[in-house]
């Protein structure tokens, strides 16, 4: 309907209308308020179970990565004593006699790099892939080595034992990495899937919320309609104000309501104050 066909609508036929309308939610608000509340009980236990997915799955994540973080730091703390216990035999000549190109082994630099470039760089799943492979190469060349070196120097055993140890830390770090990245993987979907259930159940309750509240309403808008229809759409008293006073204005030649609050504000004038010739000051 169009603003001129609205025009011609007698507000008896505008008011019947309305409450018209009014009984029929009264009427229909209670059944859709029943499917809402069986949809919300449905719902509600999908919901339930995809939050409780969800949290397992970022509770194996968090596992995996507490595991991670504590290997690597145990890993990491070993790095200056192995060095420590290595330059203490190469003063004593231990490690001369036992490989005289052992000088030109670079095992710790280049773990330490690595341990710098995971700690510092924003690093994608492949790039960080290829340093944990670099690094579990280096950590199999060093058992291999230690095997070697116990086997063939005896008093070289704390030095092989905390080199092992550190191999251990970081085999284990390796391994819980990589667990908790497709661990990440999983929860994924199921983050998603919580998310867009618990969306469907806001809409539904929203909806719920909103019948109910209507239905609330119906007795009161059907009874002010009723009133309406039988005493006219004047002032009334509390409650009931002109409903044709807005039509009045304009049948009399005033803006409607709607001209009135599009009128652009009329700014005020700000008047400077200009010294007059005494001294004093005028508008």
């Amino acid at each position: 309907m169009d603003s001129q066909a609205l025009q011609k609508v007698s507000p008896e036929e505008l008011a019947e209308a309305l409450l018209n309308r009014r009984k029929l939610l009264k009427d229909q608000l209670p059944n859709v308020i029943r499917t809402l509340e069986a949809e919300e009980q449905t719902q509600a236990p999908k919901v339930a179970r995809a939050v409780e997915k969800h949290r397992l799955a970022n509770q194996s994540v968090s596992k995996l990565k507490s595991t991670r973080d504590i290997a690597q730091k145990e890993a990491r703390e070993l790095l200056p004593m192995v060095r420590k216990h290595r330059e203490l035999l190469v003063d004593s000549g231990g490690m001369v006699n036992l490989d005289p190109d052992w000088k030109k082994e670079k095992l710790f630099e280049e773990l330490e790099d690595i341990e710098g470039e995971i700690e510092t760089s924003a690093l994608d799943h492949k790039a960080e892939k290829k340093l944990l492979d670099r690094r579990k190469k280096l950590i199999e060349k060093n058992e291999k080595w230690l095997k070697l070196r116990r086997q063939t120097n005896p008093e070289m055993a704390e030095y092989i034992d905390s080199r092992r140890s550190m191999s251990t830390h970081f085999k284990t770090a390796d391994k819980s990495h990589r667990e908790m990245l497709k661990a990440v993987e999983k929860a994924q979907p199921l983050h998603d899937k919580k998310v867009a259930l618990q969306g469907e159940l806001r809409e539904v309750r929203r909806q719920m919320d909103r019948a109910k509240e209507l239905l609330t309403q119906s007795d009161q808008a059907i009874s002010h309609w009723e009133r309406r229809l039988k005493e006219g759409f004047g002032e009334l008293g509390q409650g009931f104000p002109d409903l044709l006073a807005s039509r009045k204005r304009v049948e009399e030649g005033g803006a409607s309501s709607f001209a009135r609050s599009n009128q652009p504000k009329k700014n005020k004038r700000r008047t400077s104050r200009l010294p007059n010739k005494k001294g004093g000051e005028e508008e």
